[in-house]
């Protein structure tokens, strides 16, 4: 569980605490837009109409079954996208450009990116304000955290210097083991303050509410996970507060 299982509920969560929140599902795999209860419909438009089309995006927000949240849904064909825009000019940019019109109709833009570091990606990185790192409770954590924010910081000094971490987050958290534990305080002996004090358990009905097409707040709303999630919200809305305008 990490960046599509933090989306989706981090999101849901956001919209359940009065957010209006969107979703823009940058993974061709496309499981954050099944995730949130939408099946395979290849007359649908997408992400990748918007980049290679130029379908404006707000033609093609969905709303999702949580109040308040919204979806840009992704597909397969989008795995094209990362062969096409290599010829484009300001190729990085287009993301960016294309969310500008949606940055102030929306309290919180969640970019859901694939899991390598390509043009998608990019677009994404280049487009957001701040960047949320789900980290799973394993060895080798803090290495891969560590290159990632090396990537961040080159992402800032030459596409977007004004990309920030909004937050290291600790996932599939087993509160009965030694491991959890020390990922946890190495984590935040390195980073302080980025570790966001929230921690997701490892937990089934997370892991299983994917599969149901639904946030855990419309599959189990009781359950440690979606608590989890709730409170996690809450501590993205109160930085977002304390800093300027909303997080992407």
């Amino acid at each position: 569980m990490g960046k599509t299982t933090t989306a989706i509920n981090l999101s849901s969560a956001l919209a359940q605490q009065d957010m209006w929140t969107l979703v823009v599902d940058c993974d061709p795999q496309a499981n954050t837009t099944g995730g949130l209860g939408f099946a395979k419909d290849p007359a649908r438009r997408t992400l990748y109409h918007a980049l290679m089309m130029d379908v404006p995006l707000d033609s093609m927000i969905l709303d999702c079954a949580v109040e308040g949240l919204h979806l840009i849904p992704s597909e397969k064909n989008l795995v094209g996208a990362t062969v096409e825009l290599v010829e484009m000019p300001e190729r990085e940019q287009l993301l960016r450009r294309k969310l500008e019109s949606l940055r102030d109709k929306f309290n919180f833009i969640i970019l859901d990116c694939p899991p390598a570091l390509d043009l998608l990606t990019l677009n994404a990185l280049v487009a957001a304000d701040s960047v949320i790192v789900p980290v799973q409770c394993e060895y080798f954590a803090l290495e891969g955290v560590s290159e990632l924010l090396d990537t961040l910081i080159r992402i800032r000094r030459t596409l977007n210097p004004k990309l920030a971490v909004e937050g290291i987050l600790l996932t599939m958290f087993d509160d009965r083991t030694n491991l959890s534990h020390q990922v946890r305080d190495d984590l935040r002996d390195f980073f302080g303050d980025q570790v966001f004090s929230t921690v997701i358990p490892r937990n089934v009905r997370l892991a299983e509410a994917p599969s149901y097409g639904k946030p855990i707040f419309l599959y189990d709303p009781q359950c440690r996970g979606a608590e989890s999630y709730l409170e996690l919200a809450k501590e993205v809305i109160n930085h977002d507060q304390k800093g300027a305008g909303a997080r992407a």
